[in-house]
């Protein structure tokens, strides 16, 4: 059974929404039981974006793999890392140097070329060697910005099992380099930030849910948002426990959440 984590002072009406994608819509492209309660929250009007840390796919690929689960959904209504990070490169007119897997280019794709550089340190999978990863390193030492598109622990990988995520790399680097990753999504306050100032409502009007203890649910917290925590995706049991003070609600999936702010 779902368990209640919040006080009945803490409960109120939710303005806004914000749903993680892996883990608790869908597991490896397979739908998960409560997707079909996201029709309830556009029922009733509210403003509703998807928030990822997905940094393998370019937006355009999430939307269509969406869609072919029976989930349309607009590109605008897809927050990732990349985009965020996109916006950031423009606005300081800084030359992009990435770090990722090769199909998340296109989400990259007529940034500036001169100018200060700029490390953008995404999950490129099988793509990490060596070689790149000390470029990157020798650049951040001669002076370039460092971003990072995550900071996640692990993922839960195609096999069923945990993987290591982009955390690890980035660790790495700032061991390194002794500097500190700009992190541009979760659980990065300027991600929820962005996000929530897209569905036109405060921060403490707006519920995260996610499968993600740190990243989801302890970034949305920290941001000052409500945070439900679903025991589907990557979740592992006790996991609330790590969070002081504990997630608003933790329910057994997507429907469990969703009837909790709805209600």
């Amino acid at each position: 059974m779902a368990e209640l984590q919040s006080s009945v002072s803490d409960r109120r009406p939710i303005r806004g929404l914000l749903l993680d994608l892996d883990g608790v819509v869908h597991v490896r492209g397979t739908a998960l039981p409560g997707s079909e309660a996201i029709a309830r929250v556009r029922d009733q009007n509210i403003p509703l974006k998807f928030v990822t840390n997905t940094t393998r796919l370019p937006r355009r690929r999430i939307v269509e793999d969406l869609a072919q689960m029976g989930l349309r959904v607009a590109m605008e209504d897809v927050f990732t890392p990349a985009i965020s990070a996109r916006a950031f490169l423009l606005r300081e007119n800084l030359a992009l140097f990435l770090v990722a897997h090769p199909d998340l280019r296109e989400d990259f794709v007529g940034l500036p070329e001169q100018g200060r550089e700029a490390v953008v340190l995404g999950d490129a999978g099988a793509c990490f060697t060596y070689d790149i990863l000390n470029n990157a390193f020798r650049k951040i030492l001669r002076g370039a910005a460092f971003l990072a598109l995550a900071n996640n622990r692990n993922f839960l990988d195609r096999d069923g099992e945990l993987s290591l995520d982009l955390g690890a790399f980035v660790s790495a680097v700032e061991y390194a380099s002794s500097r500190k990753a700009l992190v541009l999504g979760k659980p990065s306050r300027l991600f929820f930030a962005l996000a929530v100032d897209s569905l036109g409502c405060a921060a403490q009007d707006v519920a995260m849910i996610g499968d993600d203890v740190e990243a989801d649910v302890g970034g949305a917290m920290a941001a000052g948002l409500m945070g439900v925590l679903v025991q589907t995706g990557k979740y592992r049991s006790g996991q609330e426990k790590q969070l002081d003070p504990p997630p608003t609600f933790v329910a057994r999936n997507l429907t469990d959440a969703i009837d909790f702010l709805l209600s």
